[in-house]
């Protein structure tokens, strides 16, 4: 097996953190469009309420909280697919949105019409699937919620797009029967996000490709 030079790994990282960028503007739009949270969190919300956590515990940090559960079981059950990325979409994604909210969080009044706020719902998660594929083909990790559907996908020999579909699904439904809020977004968000991801993964491998292809020139 070929083992990866630092320069390689670097370019691999920085592909992720600007996927990753990428998806977090659309994750800011899909919360700015106020129809609903994405099936994930939808799970943590359920989770956040159902449970009797201490007073410390936030929703925040049962977010962080379920993330780390997934790793743990990914590492006992599929270890090589949790790499550094994995870390990095944990701690940077809600800085990330905090970071992009600050710019967009004007242009999203309160009395936004709901063709407009739907029109901004789908834009968010088309750019979301984008950037998620960017994380994906960068092969330096990946979101703890996505990094499920992948090892699903591969293990299964299922493609991605309807795996992701269903992950999504049993994310919502989990965590709407524990108490979580779903609506007209979430929906969208499971059924389109998986999809136009199967969509972008090819065009997302060729720019992975073409960068570490050009890094691997250079290199002695």
């Amino acid at each position: 097996m070929r083992q990866t030079r630092w320069p390689e790994q670097a370019v691999r990282v920085a592909l992720l953190l600007a996927g990753l960028a990428v998806a977090h503007l659309g994750v800011t739009l899909f919360l700015e469009s106020d129809l609903g949270s994405d099936p994930f969190n939808v799970l943590v919300q359920g989770l956040y309420r159902a449970l009797p956590w201490p007073g410390w515990m936030t929703h925040g940090r049962v977010h962080l909280l379920v993330c780390l559960l997934i790793v743990l079981v990914l590492l006992a059950a599929a270890r090589n697919y949790v790499r550094i990325g994995t870390l990095l979409c944990m701690a940077l994604g809600g800085p990330i949105i905090d970071l992009w909210t600050v710019p967009l969080a004007p242009l999203f009044p309160d009395a936004l019409a709901l063709p407009w706020r739907l029109l901004t719902l789908v834009t968010g998660c088309v750019i979301l699937a984008f950037g998620m594929t960017v994380v994906i083909r960068s092969e330096a990790g990946t979101g703890p919620n996505d990094l499920v559907a992948v090892v699903l996908s591969d293990r299964t020999g299922k493609p991605f797009g309807p795996v992701r579909v269903a992950v999504d699904v049993l994310f919502a439904l989990s965590g709407w029967l524990l108490g979580g809020v779903a609506g007209l977004g979430t929906l969208v968000c499971a059924a389109l996000v998986g999809p136009c991801a199967q969509v972008f993964l090819p065009l997302s491998g060729r720019l992975c490709d073409f960068c570490l292809n050009k890094i691997r020139g250079d290199m002695p």
